[in-house]
């Protein structure tokens, strides 16, 4: 676990705390040990606008609104519409952050903050480059997970470590991971990278919104005070999705290609990373 968290990754099931009935995430509970200006953030989401989900961006930041959130980052693939449809009809309280899960030569990377959307097909130097551009955040989602684009699976682990230093946190913890040890693997190359471990939902559905989350202290709703807040003490709201709700995602594919509202493809050379979100 990165420094200053509190909490310890499992390598079994979740706290029974996290979830509701049917897996369904609760209000967050406000933990012992952390100051009462608490912000209670879920970094990756998707809606409509991604290829493999249907969630309407409404309909998910009213759930984040009602299960405790502060702050959502929805992050589709490669393109922002949905995040700001988002940000322009989340309830009081709820802050949307606008971000972009990018696939790069190297695998993939979500980026926050951004007032446009990162094309596909960079390199992830270039990647990182563009989104700093925009005095935006580099997170490395799902590093381990070798059934989607993630950047182990192209690439070796020194590497990795690089770009591991060269981003502003990486995802200790994916609630869409459910087999193997990749969220072990990724608390402990953030811990090597000297980078904040954050828990996400990756959700692709409405079930899922704030099903894993982080808590931090402060304000995280700038750059710079995410920043500072994952510097700070930070607590990991384990959970994970079901088997049920994984199942929707080759669906909402299927939904989008028959609309012919398939991915957007990169311009340059082709991507080597490859597999289903």
């Amino acid at each position: 676990m990165p420094a200053g968290a509190t909490a310890e990754l499992p390598t079994g099931a979740p706290p029974e705390a996290t979830t509701g009935a049917r897996g369904r995430p609760e209000a967050a509970a406000a933990p012992a040990g952390l100051p009462a200006e608490r912000a209670f953030i879920d970094l990756h989401c998707h809606t409509s606008a991604s290829f493999d989900s249907l969630a309407r961006p409404a309909a998910v930041a009213r759930a984040a609104a009602a299960r405790g959130l502060t702050h959502l980052a929805i992050t589709d693939h490669e393109r922002i519409d949905g995040a700001l449809e988002a940000r322009a009809s989340a309830p009081a309280g709820l802050t949307i952050i606008v971000g972009e899960e990018i696939r790069t030569l190297d695998g993939d990377l979500n980026a926050l903050f951004l007032d446009r959307a990162i094309p596909p097909g960079l390199s992830a130097e270039a990647t990182i480059a563009a989104v700093r551009e925009q005095g935006g955040l580099v997170g490395i989602p799902h590093p381990f997970d070798r059934f989607r684009g993630s950047l182990a699976r192209n690439h070796a682990e020194d590497r990795l470590a690089v770009l591991a230093g060269a981003v502003d946190y990486v995802e200790a913890w994916n609630a869409r991971l459910l087999l193997g040890d990749g969220n072990a693997r990724a608390a402990a190359l953030a811990r090597a990278a000297g980078r904040p471990g954050v828990a996400v939902s990756d959700a692709h559905t409405v079930l899922e919104v704030g099903v894993a989350s982080t808590i931090v202290a402060g304000d995280p709703s700038t750059p710079e005070g995410l920043r500072e807040a994952l510097a700070g003490e930070v607590v990991l709201r384990l959970g994970r999705a079901s088997a049920y709700v994984r199942l929707v995602t080759p669906a909402a594919k299927l939904v989008h290609r028959l609309r012919r509202q398939g991915r957007i493809r990169a311009t340059g050379p082709s991507t080597r990373a490859s597999g289903a979100r």
